[in-house]
């Protein structure tokens, strides 16, 4: 269950501004995350995601603004932090139960508590048996797993995930999403950094999308979609629909198999387009008018490919 009060502003980053040479490479970035809620950060290579956290962590001294947690100054009300960084930090030499009982130690855990909690991490992500090799000899998959676990073992308040699904095959993409979800319901403030959309989609409530150090979008993602309005209309058939859309004129066009994704000017025009398709006799599997994906909207407004 979600904690009392997990419903409250917790970290809040106002008007924050890092600068390197007289350039803002962070620009009055203004977000807001509540704890029992995950805030996606997105934004394509150099937008500024980086900087804001390590600001925001204190590890960049930044040049205007503030952070707080929970309405006082974030440095002097630090809460337990578990982050997660794009580049992996762990130690290939280490076995793995050395090392993460040396992480949790440094978080403040007791060693039996440290202990403990690392073989319940342990089972619960499948690598038990792992626990006294050296991370160089885990695959990629597995050191993620034993990364993540360097987040979340001493049970922060704060979790910052950057591209956490990095390495794992869908399987463990599943299992890893289980554990995110977990830590949403258990009340904490999560910020999740990630390139794949599905996952963001998944999981947040609400999004900022950044390009070159600014805000580009904020707000819920609920919301973000409705006001675009329903403008794809998805289609699916055994028969070529490709030349009965083309003589209608429609150019955005996309084909995946025997599905048909168009885009249209609203509700209107795709329930024209419909009746003339059942006029038409050509046999359909499927209609259905959605709201673009996260995925369109962030190339609408980083204007690059993820």
């Amino acid at each position: 269950m979600i904690s009392e009060g997990a419903s409250k502003v917790t970290l809040s980053i106002n008007q924050l501004g890092k600068q390197y040479g007289g350039h803002y490479v962070v620009d009055n970035v203004t977000l807001e995350v509540k704890a029992g809620e995950a805030f996606g950060l997105l934004g394509g290579n150099g937008a500024g995601k980086t900087t804001t956290i390590r600001s925001v962590l204190g590890l960049l001294e930044y040049d205007r603004g503030e952070v707080l947690w929970n309405g006082k100054s974030f440095l002097e009300n630090r809460p337990s932090i578990g982050y997660l960084p794009e580049e992996r930090g762990l130690y290939p030499k280490e076995t793995v139960s050395e090392q993460l009982t040396y992480l949790a130690r440094l978080e403040g855990m007791k060693k039996g508590e440290a202990q403990k909690a690392l073989k319940g991490w342990l089972e619960r992500l499948g690598i038990a048996e792992h626990e006294h090799k050296r991370v160089e000899q885990l695959s990629k998959g597995n050191q993620q797993k034993v990364q993540i676990i360097s987040a979340l073992i001493h049970d922060p308040e704060l979790v910052i995930l950057d591209e956490p699904f990095s390495g794992l095959d869908p399987v463990n993409a599943d299992m890893l999403a289980s554990v995110v979800k977990e830590q949403i319901e258990l009340g904490k403030a999560v910020v999740f950094c990630s390139h794949q959309m599905m996952q963001v989609e998944q999981f947040c409530e609400n999004i900022c999308i950044m390009k070159k150090g600014q805000m580009r979008l904020n707000g819920s993602l609920s919301d973000i979609k409705s006001s675009y309005g329903r403008n794809n209309l998805i289609l699916r058939s055994d028969a070529d629909l490709t030349p009965f859309l083309e003589e209608k004129g429609l150019s955005d066009i996309r084909r995946n198999a025997q599905e048909w994704t168009i885009k249209v000017q609203g509700e209107q025009q795709a329930h024209a387009l419909m009746r003339e398709l059942g006029q038409s006799g050509i046999p359909m599997l499927k209609f259905e008018l959605k709201e673009p994906s996260l995925h369109e909207i962030f190339i609408e407004k980083v204007g690059e490919a993820v």
